[in-house]
């Protein structure tokens, strides 16, 4: 036998086996329900031999051959120490002794297994760890190599001389990168006489997106016409100003009640993101915490990465 199974286990096995059914049939019936190689069933004289016979043949056999039947076994003793329900013993003459040494012959089989069992339990959990960290690592593999896809986009954009084509293509590299970061994107749409480049949700929060590429910063005007749209929304409505040649001093010292809201991102931190210096989810936390906490709402990368 295995030494994962002591002598004393099988034993125990062998002597449950013969106690928890009174009837050889309902025995076998059990054993075949258990185990996969049920064929083996077969080789044993179950009408000729008395029952402890031939379990006593049965798992002698299955303990030779413990590379075949090691999954077998272990399962036989697994479902064998579960029983707790001895009631179909009660049709029998003397049923009150033959429940009684069912129980008794279970409790011996759950005493020289149950470390088996924690260590098996352990093993199946390890491989479920495992196999869990193996999909993450694959996961992460593959967000990786679409960020580089991303990173090899934007760098073909910047070349793009019609400033309102790269203007709208800029908007789809945005929905892709924000698709990727599961932030639920929602393209440029028109409300009245409103255009929004946008929308997405990160944590909770739903946020409207305005996006420029314009080789020049956004002034404080931009900025204050972006609040408007907000102020118009529901009352917890954020909004994300994105410029990829950043933002005047005017504009990023903007604060108060009309700045309320915003947070600010330039090329600067889509860089530190399509580098991978940043995760997008930690870059959007910091900079939304920051403004909640002194009121500013630009924050830059290097400063957050302290470089």
């Amino acid at each position: 036998m295995d030494k994962k199974f002591s002598p004393a286990a099988v034993t125990a096995l062998k002597d449950a086996l013969v106690n928890i059914y009174w009837k050889k049939q309902d025995l076998r019936n059990f054993i075949s329900l258990t185990i996969k190689n049920s064929t083996i069933l077969l080789t044993i004289d179950w009408d000729n031999n008395r029952k402890y016979e031939s379990v006593n043949e049965l798992i002698d056999r299955m303990v030779q051959r413990r590379d075949i039947f090691e999954n077998d076994l272990f399962e036989l003793l697994k479902e064998t120490a579960n029983m707790d329900d001895f009631s179909h013993l009660k049709q029998w003459d003397d049923a009150d002794i033959k429940i009684k040494k069912a129980m008794e012959s279970v409790t011996i089989l759950r005493r020289h297994t149950s470390g088996y069992f924690v260590i098996e339990q352990e093993k199946k959990d390890s491989e479920v760890r495992h196999k869990k960290l193996n999909e993450n690592v694959f996961k992460i593999k593959i967000k990786e190599d679409r960020v580089n896809d991303l990173k090899n986009k934007f760098m073909i954009l910047a070349t793009e001389q019609n400033a309102q084509k790269r203007g709208r293509e800029l908007e789809s590299f945005l929905n892709e990168l924000f698709t990727l970061f599961d932030l639920e994107p929602k393209r440029s749409f028109a409300l009245k006489d409103e255009q929004i480049d946008g929308a997405f949700t990160f944590e909770n929060s739903d946020y409207l997106l305005e996006a420029k590429w314009q080789q020049k910063p956004v002034e404080t005007g931009d900025l204050k016409k972006f609040a408007g749209t907000l102020s118009s929304k529901l009352k917890n409505t954020l909004g994300l100003f994105i410029s990829i040649d950043g933002f005047s001093q005017g504009a990023r010292e903007l604060s108060g009640q009309v700045a309320t809201g915003i947070i600010l991102m330039d090329g600067m931190d889509l860089n530190a993101v399509l580098d991978g210096r940043i995760d997008l989810h930690q870059l959007l936390f910091r900079k939304r915490r920051h403004a909640a906490e002194t009121g500013e709402i630009y924050y830059p990368v290097n400063k957050i990465l302290g470089v």
